[in-house]
């Protein structure tokens, strides 16, 4: 019997490529999941993903990572300045503000019980952090790739809006690398 996590996979990768994928020995899965990882990683740390999930309690902005403005951090939305007082569903430029703050749905910091921290991390620190519900959002691996595939604030990354840059592979090669990550039970490098 198949395990259960292979079955997300095969809506990613196809069923022919996940079957036989599961039919690999562990090693080559592990091996292919760490070298899948690094391209995971790279978009984890990229500016569209690591400026929400900062090591420390204030956003960042911008390709650089620069301080939030306004001083803004989970104190200021502890309270009562929420992000999506500035943050709307859409890019700013999609209603009429150009220049202004981006936007996608449910815009926010993880929340601070939940330590999700890409800024800094080694890719090993970060492979590890994502396994461990109580650093991912209480998630289980299938349960992370269905939101790298389809949460709208996700997506926002590949469409910013902007001058903003995009992570720096296409949205499908990440889903596919990290379907390939999950499909190896997570193997770190």
């Amino acid at each position: 019997m198949k395990p259960v996590w292979i079955l997300p996979v095969v809506a990613v990768v196809g069923v022919v490529g996940a079957l036989a994928f599961a039919e690999a020995p562990a090693a080559d899965r592990a091996a292919a999941g760490k070298r899948a990882f690094a391209t995971v990683a790279s978009v984890l740390q990229s500016p569209r993903c690591r400026n929400c999930h900062p090591a420390g309690d204030a956003p960042l902005q911008g390709d650089r990572g620069v301080p939030h403005a306004m001083n803004i951090s989970r104190a200021t939305v502890a309270a009562g300045v929420p992000c999506t007082a500035c943050h709307q569903e859409r890019n700013s430029e999609a209603i009429g503000i150009p220049g202004g703050p981006p936007g996608a749905p449910h815009w926010g910091l993880p929340p601070a019980k939940t330590p999700m921290t890409f800024e800094g991390r080694s890719a090993g620190a970060l492979c590890e952090q994502l396994k461990d519900p109580a650093r991912n959002g209480n998630r289980t691996l299938p349960a992370l790739l269905e939101h790298v595939t389809h949460d709208p604030l996700v997506l926002w990354g590949w469409n910013p809006g902007g001058k903003r840059t995009t992570p720096p592979v296409p949205h499908a090669a990440f889903v596919e690398a990290f379907g390939t990550w999950v499909a190896s039970g997570g193997a770190c490098p």
